[in-house]
């Protein structure tokens, strides 16, 4: 299988702190705090803003993003397919992409949010290799 490659992420990519900037509703902090865990999770992730979406790589290679939309957030793994999701929030019957939607208010499990964001960092990094 041939890997997605997006070319020009970096430490911080200076769009992203635009797109905060005209994000500061609910959606839009909530989408700027899971950024913020995802952007975290390795001392080799790296970011961008493509299509609108805060996208987290590893080397050019994206694993996971974050988008504000009207009603929700959406969380998302460019390899959602093959993560393992016992609480079933992973959404989507794309070929390859899940994602997980966040509305404001919703109970959600934070903890399985996480482990799906460790398991697509760890994932991503084993492909690379």
């Amino acid at each position: 299988m041939s890997m997605l490659t997006f070319s020009g992420s970096q430490e911080n990519d200076p769009r992203i702190m635009e797109w905060r900037a005209d994000h500061q509703d609910v959606l839009g902090k909530i989408a700027a705090d899971w950024f913020r865990v995802i952007r975290t999770i390795g001392p080799d992730v790296t970011e961008l803003l493509h299509d609108g979406l805060l996208t987290v790589c590893v080397d050019d290679f994206p694993f996971a993003y974050v988008g504000a939309h009207k009603a929700h957030v959406s969380v998302g793994f460019f390899y959602g397919v093959d993560l393992i999701d016992p609480t079933n929030l992973l959404q989507g019957a794309g070929k390859r992409m899940r994602h997980v939607k966040l509305r404001g208010g919703d109970n959600l499990d934070t903890d399985a949010l996480t482990a799906l964001i460790e398991a697509s960092y760890l994932d991503i990094t084993r492909r690379i290799k």
